[in-house]
């Protein structure tokens, strides 16, 4: 007795539909690799569940991009919708743009310069002295500015060692002071201890011719 036929349509129970699913999804990323190895055929698969799930097979010699490549170029027909495409343009002229930067800067290293024609190398000559004459102005600043800052510098040691050297004189300043006054008091002290001996009063002795 053979099988019966299935109605195609959505299948109502969930847990019926998930089975269902898995098993048709295996069987045919199963039948993709089958053609891709009897039949040497370039096959890319892709299956999404409900759930957002995705599945997807691609032939081994070759990639997604490939495949979809090989269908623009035969259908004539693009899948990418304006923003996709406007975002592929950006890129194109991003990439150009690099490569032409890429090139002049070759060509200001002195690279490549024999593709040049006469006026493209005077325009290259040109931007080569204005771009030398504004690094030598930035030279001439920078030198200015260093020589100023070590100007302040020689100031700035200048000034600390004035001060230490006004701070050393009054600090020998105030030490002869205090050397002179200390002079005073001793020579003072040396006085008050003397003068007893200076002025004693000698005895008075009798005048001999009054007796007489």
């Amino acid at each position: 007795m053979g099988r019966g036929k299935i109605e195609i349509k959505r299948i109502e129970n969930t847990s019926n539909r998930q089975v269902t699913y898995s098993k048709r999804r295996n069987g045919i990323l199963k039948k993709a690799k089958e053609i891709t190895v009897l039949c040497d055929a370039s096959v890319s698969l892709i299956v999404s569940a409900s759930s957002g799930k995705m599945h997807e097979y691609c032939s081994p010699k070759t990639t997604l991009i490939d495949i979809l490549d090989k269908y623009h170029t035969q259908s004539g027909k693009r899948l990418w919708d304006a923003k996709h495409e406007n975002l592929s343009n950006e890129i194109d002229r991003i990439k150009k743009e690099n490569d032409n930067m890429q090139i002049e800067l070759r060509h200001l290293k002195g690279e490549d310069v024999t593709s040049l024609n006469h006026k493209e190398l005077m325009a290259l000559e040109l931007a080569l002295e204005n771009g030398l004459a504004s690094i030598r102005d930035r030279k001439d600043e920078v030198f200015e500015t260093i020589k100023k800052n070590v100007k302040i510098q020689a100031l700035e040691d200048d000034n600390k060692r004035l001060i230490y050297e006004l701070h050393q004189q009054e600090m020998n300043m105030e030490c002869n002071v205090r050397e002179m006054e200390n002079g005073y008091q001793r020579v003072g002290d040396y006085q008050s201890h003397q003068m007893p001996f200076a002025f004693r009063v000698q005895p008075i002795q009798p005048n001999l011719q009054e007796r007489m």
